[in-house]
């Protein structure tokens, strides 16, 4: 098939619609592509995150269309980190951030991206993606779509990824790839301006204040913790969780606004390609970030930014797909290798009894080590 004779349905078809996948949609739309974007959930819709974005977002964000001033959101500048005994030490953020929901920022960054004109498909699985004659086919279970491009902005874990055999999703479970993430909504007494990060055997979980006075909880621990727990998570938060007397207090106090918690299984730290299948991925999809990167949340969207540049370029044929794809992942590892390496490296000395409480009895002696290493993790404003 010529290349002139294919009929496109559009210039860049996304797969994802979180933070990454929208935002994306956003910038290309403004400049005037085509977007088809695929999300298998309809908004608003919760998911598994922090809830904590770096300031090194803000003006980005704002260019997106979202008006962060006009949301009244906590500024949070410190963060307080606890050992598995319940020790805690605080630590200046020197850039800081501030906390929203994925509730609220994926929904109006859904909104946005409609608004400008984004073909959104909700509740709809992508089952494959194919490269075909220099042209992709994104196919869904009721049709398939023609795209210049394709970006993979699904997330931590997908059925593509394990149809296409990616290699950290064939991997057999080990100390890298086989976590489970818990969140909850609730309200707490606490400070405005800290997030907090308590360790407990084998795991650690994070608390910061959001919108309208509601607290994001949300912790990372292995699956061997919950399968000790006979797979029951309020049995894992008694006996495991609780050993941390400020977790313990936290979860006899809270409010929990929801139900139940939002859980997702099977996370894998373990390194990722970011380009598969002359597919551009994006976010957790192109390299899983670890909570002590700084801020996933900023990760996804700086990828997004990086991305759009490159795509600009070859849509408006100034650079081959293979220019592209090079270029891509070149400034990726440039913005994020290191930030995931120290990430790794410290999420290593975490979660244990005596590793963890000399690494922060370390920190605090040495405050500017600290503030080095926090910044390490921290990227600059894009």
């Amino acid at each position: 098939m010529e290349h002139k004779q294919i009929k496109y349905d559009c210039d860049l078809g996304i797969i994802g619609g979180g933070l990454a996948g929208l935002t994306l949609a956003i910038q290309a739309a403004d400049a005037g592509y085509r977007v088809l974007l695929f999300e298998k959930e309809t908004y608003p819709f919760h998911k598994v995150c922090g809830e904590y974005i770096s300031q090194e977002s803000r003006k980005f964000l704002e260019s997106c269309g979202i008006p962060l001033d006009d949301w009244g959101l906590p500024c949070i500048n410190t963060l307080l980190i606890s050992d598995t005994y319940g020790n805690g030490y605080s630590f200046q953020l020197p850039l800081g951030g501030f906390g929203v929901s994925r509730f609220q920022l994926d929904n109006v960054l859904y909104e946005k991206a409609v608004k400008k004109g984004v073909t959104v498909i909700t509740d709809c699985k992508v089952n494959d993606i194919l490269f075909v004659d220099d042209h992709f086919l994104i196919q869904t279970k009721d049709a398939s779509y023609i795209t210049k491009l394709a970006a993979g902005c699904f997330g931590k874990r997908s059925n593509i990824d394990i149809k296409w055999a990616r290699e950290f999703a064939k991997s057999k479970p080990g100390k890298l790839n086989n976590y489970i993430g818990v969140k909850y909504h609730i309200r707490y007494n606490h400070d405005s301006d800290t997030i907090a990060l308590h360790n407990f055997k084998d795991g650690y979980c994070g608390m910061s204040r959001v919108e309208d006075g509601i607290s994001c909880l949300c912790y990372l621990t292995t699956a061997e913790n919950l399968r000790l727990s006979g797979n029951s998570i309020p049995v894992m938060e008694e006996t495991i969780l609780a050993k941390n007397p400020l977790l313990k207090k936290i979860f006899n106090e809270a409010v929990h606004l929801y139900p139940g918690p939002i859980t997702i299984s099977q996370v894998s730290f373990q390194y990722k390609t970011q380009i598969e299948n002359h597919v551009i991925m994006l976010g957790d999809a192109a390299g899983m970030i670890t909570p002590l990167c700084g801020n996933g949340m900023s990760m996804a969207m700086h990828s997004a930014k990086i991305a759009f540049e490159n795509i600009q370029l070859f849509l408006a044929g100034k650079i081959s797909r293979a220019e592209l794809e090079k270029k891509y992942t070149i400034q990726w590892k440039n913005a994020f290798a290191t930030r995931t390496r120290v990430g790794r490296w410290v999420q290593s000395l975490f979660g244990g009894h005596t590793t963890t409480f000399l690494f922060l009895k370390l920190m605090y002696r040495f405050p500017k080590l600290a503030e080095k290493l926090i910044s390490l993790t921290h990227g600059k404003e894009f």
